[in-house]
């Protein structure tokens, strides 16, 4: 299922990631496991953050996927699924050939 994470890092913790390195580290390690269908990387409400989707093929996956991030940097997560146009389209087409 495709979803999309948003990650919150810790100022402070990802301050310290960034001086010693671990933060990149940590991102592309991340990034090898989920081989990402994008990932956008920014501030979001004053703190870094990044917004990454992926494939998630079962929910099993979270605990080792994230620890690394939430141990280092603090980080605060949202994770949903989410769908391309297409998805979306053939989602909408099958209600409208449902009956009510």
């Amino acid at each position: 299922m495709r979803v999309m994470l948003r990650a919150h890092m810790d100022t402070a913790a990802s301050n310290e990631g960034i001086k010693s390195g671990a933060l990149p580290t940590v991102i592309q390690k991340f990034m090898e496991k989920v081989k990402p269908e994008a990932a956008y990387f920014g501030l979001h409400e004053g703190v870094r953050s990044c917004w990454i989707v992926f494939d998630l093929q079962d929910s099993s996956q979270l605990p080792p996927l994230l620890e690394d991030m939430f141990l280092n940097f603090n980080a605060e997560f949202e994770i949903g699924p989410v769908m391309n146009r297409e998805e979306l389209a053939k989602g909408l087409a099958a209600m409208s050939s449902s009956p009510a």
